[in-house]
C-alpha cells in the first residue's frame, strides 16, 4: 500500500481517488473548491487539505487531474516544492504534449519521477474503475506507478518518452470525433429513409461498422438525449490541442477541423454541456 495524494476532484478525479482509498492506499486529497473535497471525504477514507503543498507532503506518489496546461503547471509547481526526493508525480489531465515534456524536465531536476498519463473511458469508466491509461515517461517510473493505478485502471500502456501519453490521447480523440460524426450521419440517414433504426443497428452492429459509440450511444442519440458523459466544451478543448500539435508536426487533419466546426455549431445551439454524441443534433436541427 502506498501513501498517495490526489489533486483535482472533478467528475474523473473524485472516483479515481475513491478507488485508491478502497484499495487500501493512504489517500490525501486537495481540490480548488473545498466543498468537493468535503463531499469526497464524507464518502471515502482519506484526509482533505486546503493546500497542494500540505496534501502532497510525504507522499510516495501524487496524482493530478485538473483542467488545462495552466492549471497543471500551477499544481505541479506547488506540489514539487513539497514532495520528497524519489516520489512520483502522475498527471491524468488531458493537456498538451509540450507541458508534459516541460514538467518531465523540471521533475528530473528535482529528483522526482514524472508520467503524463491521460485516461480514456469517461466518467462511467472512472466510476467503474475501468479506465484506460496511456502514459509517457521512463519505464522504471511507469513500473512503480502501475500497480497503484490499477485501483482505477483496467488497461495501462507505456507509449514512449514524456509527452507520448498526451499524443496518444490526441489519437484517441481524433478517432472518437470521426466515429461520432459517421454514426450521427448514419442514424440521421436511417431516420430520413424511414427505416426501423433499432433493426438497422441490430444488423450493422454485428459487422464492420460496430463501435463502442454505436453500442452505447445509438439509442440516446436517436432519441435526442445528450446527458451521458464527456461534454462538448471539453471535446473542443481536446480537439484544439490536437490541431495545435498538428500545426507543429505537419499532420493533415481535415476531418478533425470539420468536426471541431460542427461542435462549435452544437455549442451555438446551447449544447456546451451536452455530451459528444450530440453531433447528430445539428443534422436534425430543422426538425427539432
Amino acid at each position: 500500500m502506498a501513501k498517495t495524494a490526489f489533486i483535482g476532484l472533478g467528475v474523473m478525479g473524485a472516483p479515481m481517488a475513491g478507488h485508491l482509498s478502497r484499495a487500501g492506499h493512504d489517500v490525501a486529497v486537495y481540490n480548488r473548491s473545498e466543498d468537493k473535497a468535503r463531499d469526497w471525504a464524507q464518502k471515502h477514507q482519506g484526509r482533505t487539505y486546503t493546500s497542494v503543498a500540505n496534501a502532497v507532503e510525504g507522499a510516495d506518489i501524487v496524482f493530478s487531474c485538473v483542467g488545462n496546461d495552466r492549471d497543471l503547471r500551477e499544481v505541479f509547481e506547488a506540489a514539487a516544492a513539497s514532495m520528497r526526493k524519489g516520489a512520483i508525480f502522475v498527471d491524468h489531465t488531458t493537456a498538451s504534449a509540450e507541458i508534459a515534456r516541460e514538467l518531465a524536465v523540471k521533475a528530473e531536476e528535482r529528483s522526482l519521477g514524472f508520467l503524463d498519463a491521460p485516461v480514456s473511458g469517461g466518467q462511467a469508466g472512472a466510476e467503474a474503475g475501468k479506465l484506460t491509461v496511456m502514459a509517457g515517461g521512463e519505464p522504471s517510473v511507469f513500473a512503480e506507478a502501475q500497480p497503484i493505478m490499477a485501483a482505477y485502471a483496467a488497461n495501462m500502456t507505456l507509449i514512449g518518452p514524456a509527452g507520448s501519453g498526451q499524443l496518444a490521447k490526441m489519437v484517441n480523440q481524433i478517432c472518437i470525433a470521426g466515429v461520432l460524426q459517421g454514426l450521427s450521419e448514419g442514424l440521421h440517414f436511417a431516420k430520413r429513409a424511414d427505416l426501423d433504426v433499432e433493426k438497422v443497428i441490430a444488423a450493422i452492429s454485428k459487422g464492420a461498422a460496430q463501435s463502442w459509440q454505436m453500442e452505447n450511444r445509438w439509442k440516446t442519440m436517436a432519441e435526442g438525449q445528450f446527458n451521458f458523459g464527456f461534454a462538448v466544451d471539453w471535446m473542443r478543448k481536446d480537439l484544439g490541442l490536437v490541431l495545435e500539435e498538428a500545426e507543429r508536426n505537419g499532420a493533415k487533419l481535415d476531418l478533425v477541423k470539420l468536426v471541431d466546426d460542427y461542435y462549435a455549431d452544437v455549442q451555438a445551439m446551447g449544447g456546451k454541456r451536452w455530451d459528444t454524441s450530440s453531433l447528430i443534433a445539428r443534422l436534425e436541427r430543422p426538425q427539432r
